[in-house]
């Protein structure tokens, strides 16, 4: 009965035999569930660059539209989220359907949807002003119906207050007007995730703004280090708007429009796409604001000759996709993947319940 007598030769075996077999067996288990799990990783790792690559295929890069430094390019592409009823952070403040309180803490701040119908996009990079001091939002994300008090990251973009400011409430933020602008920032929120990084691109910032309007002093007397503040200065929204005018109705007509890119000088300076027209559409004024801000901080720089072509611009699009991703999560369910190489960055926020990437950043290094 050679069934019967293999339990008792296991048994008549030595304690040294025993542990080594025992230890060897561990070992091969141990090489297998390691190699299952390296190939799972590189299978992930794949699947997204594979994904991302088919995404960035899919677009479509119009030729430029031009106005004095400023070149804008519109991405078309299919939408991949149908909902419509997304707010952006500017419409539902501006309704009172919105709440970002102040904490505390120059890097946290708690957000409250308070609609019962409509869930709202906040865009990492938004500026909210108010608060003890001006902050931006450092994630992007869909923040639901109904959604109670969720914490968010943010960094701070005035670092000389920290106090009530005039007749705004301390305790919470009332509007989100504007953007962080130069590319430089934008690496500094999102890619290095430094507070010290961020103020210092803030004053590298401010200082440009100023020799793009002519010189002079640009900061505000009731807060110098208020980025929002410089943004709000006479000179600049004069020569911000001066950009807009002529290039605000780049999107008339245009029903598959999902981001755009943009370059300054005869350079690719970033690139933005998102998850649908309609939100784009929302979006747009805001992003071109931001994009003239940042031409207009370049105005005294030197221009190339040639001119950016919309090939140049998908090779761009289709280079940083290409980049291997690394992933990290963030607060309220978000993840940010990073995916960088020796030209370019990009900064794709994806939303763990929708499981929707809601916004792509892509960044040409300087």
């Amino acid at each position: 009965m050679p069934n019967s007598s293999e339990p008792a030769a296991r048994s008549s075996l030595t304690s040294v035999q025993v542990l080594n077999g025992d230890t060897l067996l561990i070992s091969l288990e141990g090489v297998i569930m390691n190699a299952r799990r390296i190939a799972g990783l590189l299978a992930t790792g794949l699947l997204l660059i594979a994904a991302a690559a088919a995404q960035t295929a899919g677009y479509r890069v119009s030729a430029p539209l031009t106005y004095k430094n400023l070149s804008i390019f519109l991405i078309h592409g299919k939408d991949e989220n149908t909902k419509g009823n997304i707010l952006t952070l500017q419409e539902a403040l501006e309704r009172g359907l919105f709440r970002v309180y102040e904490t505390g803490d120059v890097n946290e701040l708690e957000v409250e949807n308070l609609s019962k119908e409509f869930d709202v996009f906040i865009q990492s990079g938004d500026i909210v002003k108010g608060g003890k001091q001006d902050r931006i939002l450092a994630v992007s994300i869909i923040i639901p119906a109904r959604s109670g008090r969720v914490s968010i990251e943010a960094f701070c973009v005035e670092s000389g207050r920290w106090t009530k400011r005039g007749n705004e409430d301390s305790d919470k933020f009332t509007s989100s007007n504007d953007r962080i602008v130069t590319k430089e920032l934008k690496m500094a929120a999102n890619g290095a995730r430094s507070q010290s990084d961020v103020w210092a691109q803030v004053s590298e910032a401010q200082e440009r703004l100023a020799k793009g309007v002519g010189g002079g002093n640009i900061t505000s007397r009731t807060s110098e280090s208020s980025l929002q503040l410089s943004l709000e200065n006479d000179r600049v929204v004069a020569s911000v708007d001066d950009y807009v005018r002529h290039l605000s109705n780049a999107l008339n007509g245009q029903d598959d429009v999902i981001g755009f890119a943009f370059a300054v000088n005869g350079q690719i300076n970033s690139a933005d796409v998102y998850a649908s027209n309609a939100l784009f559409k929302k979006l747009w004024p805001k992003m071109l604001k931001a994009s003239a801000t940042e031409a207009v901080s370049q105005a005294r720089g030197v221009r190339l000759a040639d001119p950016v072509k919309a090939d140049a611009v998908k090779g761009f699009l289709d280079d940083a996709d290409k980049a291997r991703p690394k992933e990290q999560a963030l607060s309220a369910g978000a993840k940010l993947v990073t995916r960088e190489d020796k030209d370019n960055v990009l900064y794709e926020a994806r939303d763990e319940k929708s499981k929707l990437i809601v916004h792509k950043s892509y960044v040409k290094k300087p």
